[in-house]
């Protein structure tokens, strides 16, 4: 298997994207698949390596990516060291960021072998924030080919109560703690100030709805975080999107940081080997 890691991208006001990507050389053009982090996540966090290589051996060019406002930084890709970027971060930078990804792995510059992408077949994969993310991009951009949604954020008008609203715009900061580190973690008003204003742009529902490319959904039925009749309401307003449905899986399918097997777990298995068939057929 070939291992390209830590290849950096320039994103906008000079913070940096990294990107890692793993295949299997052949000479055959494969499929591209462009994995999307959530929130408070990071393209190394837990199992994601052994999901970068499941899909490597199934013949795919496997990407994943540091979003540039995501706390970490190339010299510490899997810490948030960067809580000033953090606190920066929103929607519309992230779309951007997955923009320029797609923009540098279709030019010139790319230092995967061009020989062995399909750029054809561009897929998009997201967890969390990430999927929501994916389908954003996927509606907007005729380059994706297909779009896999992992737990996806539904309505971002809704992810807040009113009552939280009013303080942060009050206060003009709020803070989500992270148990793994011990951080809180700021997040500044200009996140719900992009999505008043952007909302055009990050209209989750309107995107499904009229979204072209193939739409794979797959959510827990044991979800902590995001309710798994979020994505039932997707299938209601879109009947042409595939949902499957993991009986007793949680948010993260199994999965936690640091993860010490070799071995997926079992509802992480079950969700890449449906995205395969997926994006295979």
């Amino acid at each position: 298997m070939k291992k390209f890691e830590n290849i950096v991208i320039t994103a906008r006001n000079h913070k940096r994207i990294l990107l890692d990507a793993r295949l299997v050389p052949s000479g055959r053009k494969k499929p591209v698949v462009i994995f999307v982090h959530g929130f408070k996540g990071f393209k190394d966090w837990g199992h994601f390596n052994l999901i970068a290589d499941y899909f490597a051996k199934w013949d795919f060019v496997y990407v994943k990516i540091n979003l540039s406002h995501n706390g970490t930084t190339p010299e510490n890709p899997v810490d948030f060291v960067d809580l000033e970027a953090f606190s920066e971060n929103n929607f519309s930078r992230e779309l951007d960021d997955l923009e320029r990804v797609m923009n540098y792995l279709t030019s010139p510059d790319c230092v995967l072998p061009e020989e062995e992408m399909d750029l054809d077949r561009m897929m998009l994969l997201g967890h969390s924030r990430g999927g929501g993310l994916a389908i954003l991009k996927a509606h907007q951009d005729h380059r994706v080919h297909k779009v896999a949604a992992w737990a996806p954020i539904h309505n971002l008008k809704q992810r807040w109560p009113e009552e939280v609203l009013e303080q942060w715009r009050k206060d003009g900061i709020y803070y989500i703690f992270n148990a793994r580190t011990q951080q809180n973690m700021p997040l500044k008003y200009q996140l719900v100030e992009d999505v008043l204003t952007n909302y055009h742009l990050l209209d989750i529902p309107k995107a499904v709805k009229t979204i072209k490319p193939p739409l794979l959904v797959i959510h827990g039925t044991a979800d902590e975080t995001l309710d798994y009749r979020h994505s039932q309401a997707m299938q209601e307003i879109n009947p042409t999107l595939e949902l499957l449905l993991l009986e007793g899986a949680g948010h993260t399918f199994g999965g936690k940081h640091p993860w010490n097997s070799d071995e997926l777990p079992e509802d992480t298995l079950k969700a890449v080997e449906k995205t395969r068939e997926f994006f295979r057929g």
